[in-house]
This record gives C-alpha cells, sequence and structure tokens, in this order.
C-alpha cells in the first residue's frame, strides 16, 4: 500500500490539514474527562451549583468544537481519499490503454476490470479510515496514557496489561486473514469472468439450452467466493468479542482497585471518573485499530494487485527514431522479410520464415486453414505483438521505428469479431476520424454497401446502437466496421476476414465499390471464400504458420497442393472455375 502513496502528492496540503484538525479534535476530546473529574470534585461534593454550570458549559463549548474539527477532517478525509481513487483509475486506464495484446492475454480482461473498480474501492475506503481513524487513534492512545499516568501511576498498570493482551489479540487474528483475503480477491476475478462470459455470450448459451451448466458455473464461482469470505469473517468475528471482553474486564479492575485506592485516600472519585474515561478512550483507539486490522489485509491485497498493473512494462515500445509528424509513404507498401513470431508460451511459432512484399494499389490477399496464423499476421502488422525474428518494413521503413500512434493512425483495420459501441450509427462511423462531414460518412456507408439498411432503420443515420450493435445482423455490424475503416482514409487496409457474414452479391458489390475507394492503398484481406481472394493481385497461402504458396489465382492452382485443395472443397457451394 506504500507504493501508492504517491498518489497522495496533490493532497498534501490537505492532509496536512487533517493532522492539524485530528489534533485538536483529539486534545478536546482528551481534556473532557479532566473537565468532569472538576465537577464532582470540586462543584458536586462543594455543592457549588455555580461551579457546576460554569464547567459544564465548558464542557459544551469545547464538545461543539470538537465536532466542528471532527466534520472538517470526516470531510477533508473523504475528498482526500476519493480523489486519491480517481486518480489511481486514471492512471491505471492509461497504462492499460498502452498494453499489448500479450499483457491483456498474461492479466486477463476480468481481472484488469476488478482491480480498476473492486480493487481500487477497497484500497480508498481503507485511506479514508486511515485519515479519520488510524491517525485519531494513536493520538487518542498516547494522549489517554499520559493523562492516565497524570491522574494515577498506580492504577495506570490495570492499563499497561491489559494493552499487550490487546495486541496479540489483533496480531494473531490479522496473521491468519491476510491469506484468506488475498484468496478472496481471486475468487472474485474469477466469479467476474464467469459473470461475463455468461452474460456477453447469453444467445450462444440459449441457443445450445446450457443455462443449467452456465447457472452451476456460476454457482460453484460464487460459492468458492462466499466461501472464502464466511471463513475469513468468521476470524475476523472473534476480534470485537475478544476486545470487549478485555476492556470490560479491565473496567471492572479499575473500578475494584480504583475504589481501593479511594478508600485509602489516595485518589478522589472524581478523579476514578476521570480515569475510567481515560482507560476507554485508550482501548476504544485500540478498538478503533482492530478494525482498520479487518480492512488492511484486504485493501493489501487489493494494493498489490493494483500496483501489479502498474508496475507491468508493454511489451511493445516505441523506438521513436522517426518523427512523429512524418506521414508513411504511400508509394512504399510492406515488406515481411524472414519474419518468426511465436506467442508466449506456445510450442511452435505462430508463423515461420514468411517473406513477401504488399504493393500500394494491390491487393494481397492471405487464405489458409484455420490456425494457419492469417489473423496473427495482421496484428504483426498492427503491432498487437512483436516479432521474434526476420523483419517488416511499412513506408521504406523498419515497423518498429514508427511511433505507434503514428502507425496506427495510417491503418484502417476491420477486425475479425467486430467490435461496435453503444452510440449512434453516426457515431460508430465516425469512430475512426472524428472530423468529418455527412458527406463523407454517407459515402463510405455506400461504399461499404450499408447505406440502404441504415435507410430502412427509423431514425437512419441517428438510430442508436446497443452495446456491441446486438440489434444489427452480423453483416450489418461487419459493413458498419468496414465503414468506419474507410472513413480514415488510410495508407494501408487490412480486412481480417471482414466479408464472411456477407452473401456473395453483398460480397461482390464491396469488393468492387473498394477497387476504386482504395486504388492508392495497400491492401491486405485475409478470407476464407476463394471467391473473396481469387481475383486479388496475389495471393498468400498459409498452413500451419508457413507460406506454401504466393501468387495469383491461376498460379496456385497450378502450382500449389494446398490452394488446390482448398478450391476443391469450395467449388460446388461457388461456382470456383
Amino acid at each position: 500500500m506504500l507504493a501508492l502513496f504517491k498518489f497522495f502528492k496533490p493532497y498534501k496540503w490537505f492532509i496536512l490539514a487533517i493532522l492539524i484538525f485530528t489534533l485538536l479534535q483529539a486534545l478536546s476530546n482528551l481534556y473532557l474527562p479532566t473537565l468532569m473529574s472538576d465537577i464532582v470534585d470540586k462543584g458536586i461534593v462543594n455543592n457549588d451549583i455555580s461551579y457546576i454550570i460554569k464547567i459544564g458549559i465548558y464542557m459544551l463549548i469545547i464538545s461543539v468544537i470538537a465536532a466542528v474539527f471532527s466534520i472538517i477532517t470526516s470531510f477533508l478525509s473523504a475528498k482526500t481519499a476519493i480523489g486519491f481513487g480517481r486518480d489511481v483509475r486514471n492512471e491505471m486506464f492509461s497504462r492499460v490503454e498502452s498494453f499489448s495484446l500479450q499483457e491483456f492475454d498474461t492479466i486477463g480482461t476480468a481481472s484488469i476490470i476488478t482491480r480498476t473498480t473492486n480493487d481500487i474501492l477497497q484500497v480508498q475506503q481503507v485511506y479514508m479510515m486511515i485519515f479519520r481513524v488510524m491517525i485519531t487513534a494513536p493520538m487518542m492512545c498516547i494522549g489517554g496514557i499520559v493523562m492516565a499516568l497524570s491522574k494515577d501511576k498506580m492504577l495506570s498498570l490495570v492499563v499497561i496489561v491489559a494493552m499487550p493482551i490487546l495486541f496479540v489479540i489483533i496480531w494473531s487474528i490479522g496473521k491468519r486473514g491476510m491469506p484468506l483475503f488475498r484468496a478472496i480477491q481471486k475468487r472474485l476475478d474469477r466469479m467476474n469472468l464467469v459473470l461475463r462470459e455468461r452474460l456477453t455470450g447469453i444467445r450462444v448459451v440459449r441457443a445450445f439450452n446450457r443455462s443449467d451448466h452456465e447457472e452451476k458455473r456460476f454457482e460453484k464461482a460464487n460459492h468458492d467466493l462466499a466461501a472464502s469470505a464466511i471463513k475469513v469473517n468468521k476470524i475476523m468475528a472473534m476480534m470485537m468479542p475478544s476486545m470487549m471482553l478485555i476492556l470490560n474486564l479491565a473496567t471492572i479492575a479499575i473500578v475494584w482497585f480504583g475504589s481501593i485506592r479511594i478508600d485509602h485516600g489516595h485518589m478522589q472519585v472524581g478523579d476514578l471518573m476521570a480515569f475510567i474515561q481515560y482507560a476507554m478512550q485508550i482501548m476504544f483507539s485500540l478498538i478503533m485499530l482492530s478494525m482498520m486490522f479487518v480492512m488492511v489485509p484486504r485493501a493489501s491485497a487489493s494494493a498489490t494487485r493494483i500496483q501489479e498493473v502498474l508496475t507491468t512494462e508493454p511489451s511493445i515500445i516505441e523506438d521513436g527514431a522517426v518523427e512523429a509528424e512524418q506521414p508513411i509513404s504511400r508509394k512504399e507498401g510492406i515488406t515481411f522479410q524472414k519474419v518468426t513470431f511465436n506467442y508466449p508460451g506456445a510450442e511452435k511459432p505462430a508463423l515461420a520464415d514468411i517473406t513477401f512484399t504488399a504493393r500500394p494499389g494491390e491487393v494481397t490477399a492471405i487464405i489458409g486453414g484455420t490456425g494457419s496464423g492469417k489473423s496473427t499476421l495482421l496484428k504483426l502488422i498492427e503491432r498487437f505483438y512483436d516479432y521474434q525474428e526476420g523483419q517488416i518494413t511499412i513506408g521504406g521503413r523498419e515497423i518498429t521505428q514508427w511511433p505507434l500512434k503514428q502507425l496506427r493512425s495510417q491503418i484502417g483495420y476491420v477486425p475479425q469479431k467486430v467490435a461496435l459501441f453503444s452510440g449512434t450509427v453516426n457515431e460508430n462511423i465516425k469512430f475512426g476520424k472524428r472530423e468529418v462531414s455527412d458527406e463523407e460518412i454517407r459515402h463510405v456507408a455506400q461504399v461499404a454497401q450499408a447505406s440502404e439498411f441504415i435507410a430502412r432503420m427509423k431514425e437512419g443515420y441517428e438510430t442508436y446502437l446497443t452495446q456491441n450493435a446486438s440489434n444489427l445482423s452480423g453483416g450489418q455490424k461487419q459493413r458498419l466496421s468496414i465503414a468506419r475503416a474507410l472513413i480514415r482514409k488510410p495508407a494501408i487496409y487490412l480486412f481480417d476476414d471482414s466479408f464472411s457474414a456477407l452473401d456473395y452479391k453483398t460480397d461482390a458489390a464491396l469488393r468492387s465499390a473498394l477497387v476504386e475507394e482504395t486504388k492508392e492503398a495497400t491492401m491486405l484481406i485475409v478470407a476464407q471464400r476463394v471467391s473473396t481472394v481469387m481475383h486479388a493481385d496475389q495471393i498468400i497461402v498459409l498452413e500451419d504458420g508457413h507460406m506454401v504458396g504466393i501468387g495469383t489465382h491461376e498460379q496456385l492452382l497450378n502450382e500449389c497442393s494446398v490452394y488446390k485443395e482448398i478450391v476443391a472443397s469450395q467449388i460446388k457451394g461457388e461456382g470456383i472455375a
């Protein structure tokens, strides 16, 4: 948790004010028992009503002042802790934005969401308690001990004996609870993962009638989380009764030995009453600290998980050798030279010894079986991952020399799994480029063969799309995703199996419209259909990560057995000759 203290730097003056007002509040509360002692010993014993009223007014004024200090401290504590939470969330979001896909694969999307929400909230609440309780408690404890000693040193032995017992109880319970709090956070990750998969895949679950199976998965994850939470709460539940038992026994001992001291004339009744109040303040300070020990272990586990994200360095590092303002040349395409890439932990390369050149103004198509490395190849161009061997050049320069923002601003990418956002059709197309006119939006929609179905919508381009555009068909989503890429007018187009949900007529019309729209750009198309790639200027055939053929449709039919098998498997359905 200490590593996160750097986020409190902007709030140093608030923290200083909290310390000052907390000290003033503690002094006010510590002075009240002494005044009460004076009322008993000087006012009640001497039957001095005016003295009782005067001291009572002092006590009332001091109580009001202490209450005001408490309110100010609570306000500043909340403001500081909530500001801390906001700043950490911003920092985490910025850090996650810089991650490559490798970091997402390692940490996990569900875990990142949990860390950004639940974990930060846990730490934020503990820091708020630290400012309100953990700072106050030591001041009250130390002040109470000093004041108790000033009243009667011999009677203070009761408190001195009770305190180590309380510390042992707090330490032993905290030691048993810490590992369980870490386990709770991991089980919370698991439950969030199962819930996220269930909700995002609800259509598939219902289509395959697997609701019962998913309910059992969630019940198990929920049961594991609940079991861990119950176990740790059983342990923590022992703390408060144990503390109260020691507190009450100490009170009995104080009254017992205090009465003996009064009987022998070593102290007065008022001093005993004040001593009891100071003893209570000391004990309650320790109880407040024990409450922190319930929260700190879990917050500490959350802080470790937060720090893990904040200290994770992205595996994709910018070289910075090229000026950010220098555009990618449209006269030079993309060259792969003996490129090999391994996913972390994989037994064999996803791509091995890949060599080809995709030229501007030409269409380079990539075809192959499932798992042959087609989508991986496009991810390397986007620098979602970095290759281990070989070289990729874009615009005549090594890809690692381009700043990521500059590189990706010149790429129009249509992913295999369409990702649209909640908002209007207009907003989703403008996601590719914010400053565009309505005419440009309608033009790219027409090229993407989307204008017809958009026109049939009740509100046209202002139609609101739900999360991931669940109110659109697969083909409609793909066409909007293509329009979003076209609006950028980039130097490079990457289509990752982006025509799979289209019928043959729409597919042909879209590819025909793209020819004119992308005539100066470098285009790479990944596809499963031979009809989609057969008219490309060059076709790359992949099998198990290796390039087994490159050439035109006619050349590959004569020279590449793998391509001939693919064509033969589709020839009846598509009428390919």
